[in-house]
């Protein structure tokens, strides 16, 4: 992948830059880029495409068509392809750690803060941020569900996702809901297809692509196998992390129930610990994926701590730089049938699904212990849906409500 570009029409010419230059510009970003993936968007768009013109509006289209199509944290994404198209390998690499660098090491700080918050006041901290929870991911199954589920086929396909990880426990039903949407969209979501225009062209070849997405196959499917037979828990850490990462399709917000079944149901990590991180990973830039690296901090047994942060965040990462890269070369082709688009509508309907389930369990049940908690999580949804507020902002009104619930 050497002599990086990107050619798309009317394209301003692939003009390089430096991994240091790449780093500086995405570290600003990985400071100020609050609201989500679709808010980074927003800022990468204002950043490198209006004020530096690193690529044009529909260059950064085409790019952004492509992350939403794959699975992966879809911000991280386009600022990992954007910084390859500036800097090549070194600048995509810069993209990625400066942009997750920031909300990362906050993260581990409250991970590794979390055993001082004790007595009545950090207990209640605490439990503001389960209460949060779930008014984010309500917003999130909301959202979803309006863009994603807006006919009665999709609906039914989220619902029927929904009652299959109901009924299959742990990663084979989220896979077997997910696998059940993509087939159900080839049969039922054929009859809108989105008209194609314009070109994904990376110097990127078929056989280097093709090794990418072996790459992803191979660790999948043995990761797991060598996790086993090695008995090695650092392994094993990996192999949960990636395959969360591997199946995130419609938002960071879905890889909630995927890192659920990987780290709470083993007991690697306390629900309470759980909700109180994803609680706080709404407070801090960048993209929601960091969430890992507080998870790779608190889990027990060891590794644990900056070496099992560092774990889960590469491990939840790689999946969707490798999908990427593996299917750059064969995009243009690809998204132009009718079958590929219909199962991306099916499995994109499934996500709904199961992010709804997640909003149940573990989220409501961990969370709404009483009426306080419910008035408090409707009063921080109204915040979110009604009037607005970021959610970092929403955060620090559940901490404070938490206190306050601890002291009634």
């Amino acid at each position: 992948m050497n002599d990086v570009e990107m050619t798309t029409a009317g394209d301003l010419g692939g003009r390089k830059g430096t991994a240091a230059e790449v780093f500086a510009v995405f570290l600003k970003l990985g400071l100020t880029s609050f609201g989500g993936p679709i808010a980074h968007l927003g800022y990468f768009r204002d950043e490198l495409v209006v004020r530096r013109r690193w690529i044009d509006e529909k260059g950064y289209a085409d790019l952004v068509a492509l992350c939403q199509f794959l699975p992966g944290p879809a911000s991280s994404q386009v600022g990992f392809a954007l910084g390859l198209l500036r800097g090549g390998p070194l600048g995509a690499a810069a993209a990625w750690i400066a942009f997750t660098l920031p909300s990362a090491i906050l993260l581990v700080l409250f991970a590794l803060g979390a055993a001082l918050f004790g007595g009545s006041i950090g207990s209640g901290i605490i439990h503001g941020l389960k209460v949060v929870a779930v008014a984010i991911v309500a917003q999130a199954v909301w959202g979803m569900a309006k863009n994603l589920c807006p006919d009665r086929e999709r609906a039914s396909i989220a619902l029927a996702a929904l009652l299959i990880v109901v009924l299959v426990a742990g990663s084979i039903g989220q896979v077997a809901a997910i696998a059940a949407g993509g087939l159900a969209g080839l049969w039922l979501c054929r009859t809108s297809c989105e008209a194609i225009t314009g070109h994904m062209r990376f110097p990127v070849s078929r056989a280097v692509g093709a090794m990418a997405l072996v790459a992803f196959c191979f660790m999948l499917i043995g990761l797991p196998i060598f996790a086993a037979v090695t008995s090695s828990q650092g392994l094993a850490v990996f192999d949960s992390f990636y395959r969360a990462g591997s199946l995130v399709f419609g938002g960071g917000h879905v890889v909630l129930p995927l890192l659920e079944t990987e780290v709470v149901r083993p007991g690697w990590v306390s629900a309470n610990q759980f909700l109180a991180g994803y609680g706080a990973a709404q407070a801090v830039p960048g993209p929601l994926f960091t969430f890992a690296a507080y998870l790779g901090t608190v889990l027990q047994p060891e590794p644990n701590g900056l070496l099992g942060a560092a774990i889960a965040l590469v491990a939840v990462f790689l999946p969707g730089f490798l999908l990427l890269i593996g299917i750059i070369p064969f995009w243009d082709e690809f998204r132009a049938r009718a079958g590929a688009q219909a199962l991306m509508r099916g499995a994109n309907a499934a996500v709904v699904g199961i992010l709804g389930a997640a909003l149940y369990n573990p989220v409501w049940t961990s969370a709404i212990v009483g009426p306080y908690e419910f008035a408090l999580a409707i009063t921080c949804f109204v915040l979110l849906m009604a009037w607005k507020f970021p959610p970092w902002i929403v955060v620090i009104v559940a901490a404070a409500g938490g206190v306050l619930i601890g002291i009634v």
